[in-house]
């Protein structure tokens, strides 16, 4: 049973619930600001009367937003940090203690690898996105043994997004890539989905970088 949460694109989410059930499971809608703790608990209430016990969890909320620092302004920072740190936080808050009480659990958190290395301008998304990949670490440690938190770092996704992008910057990221193209969303859920399984039940409190090659992790 899958649960699909969205803010705006009423449409998206009706159309993965029908791909969910196409598959031959079940699930429901949730249109819900994860900004907003209290939203979040109601959201997470509806979900588990209706759904039952949330047993996984993956975090994807993420605005971003490209500006000179010179025309930064505290607002920006503030509207990027609230959807992207505080909207992976709240999910977390909300569902951990049940998780816990019943012995076994598993979160996946969406990053970027805007968090792992320099974004002169997109200072804010990297901020947010490192602070994400802390987060990971730090509930990973306060969570376990009985909850699993890892996370993911794409690099540049064909979504909606990034569909505006210069074309001259895609194509310049696209041959920085080992692979030599862009990623695809099923190559972020593939990710997501083996840090889910019980496949990765001996890893925690690690960020993968799925990027085709662009930035490597030690």
């Amino acid at each position: 049973k899958v649960a699909v949460n969205y803010l705006n694109d009423e449409v998206g989410a009706h159309s993965t619930l029908a791909e969910i059930k196409d598959g031959g499971s079940s699930g429901g809608v949730y249109q819900t600001d994860v900004t907003s703790e209290l939203a979040v608990e109601r959201m997470v209430n509806d979900v588990e009367r209706s759904l039952g016990p949330i047993d996984l969890l993956v975090t994807s909320a993420g605005i971003a937003q490209a500006q000179n620092h010179r025309d930064l302004t505290y607002k920006q920072y503030r509207d990027i940090m609230a959807t992207n740190v505080d909207g992976t936080f709240a999910p977390i808050m909300a569902v951990k203690d049940g998780m816990i009480e019943r012995g076994a659990g598993s979160i996946v958190c969406v990053g970027s690898v805007a968090g792992l290395r320099a974004r002169p301008k997109m200072i804010p998304y990297s901020i947010s996105k490192a602070a994400v990949i802390g987060l990971i670490r730090s509930f990973a440690a306060a969570l376990g043994p009985e909850v699993r938190v890892n996370g993911v770092a794409p690099g540049l996704i064909e979504t909606d997004m990034t569909e505006d992008m210069d074309t001259s910057l895609k194509a310049e990221m696209k041959e920085e890539a080992f692979l030599k193209r862009l990623g695809v969303p099923e190559d972020i859920a593939e990710a997501v989905l083996f840090l889910l399984s019980g496949r990765a039940s001996f890893i925690s409190g690690q960020t993968f970088s799925v990027d085709g090659g662009r930035v490597t992790i030690p």
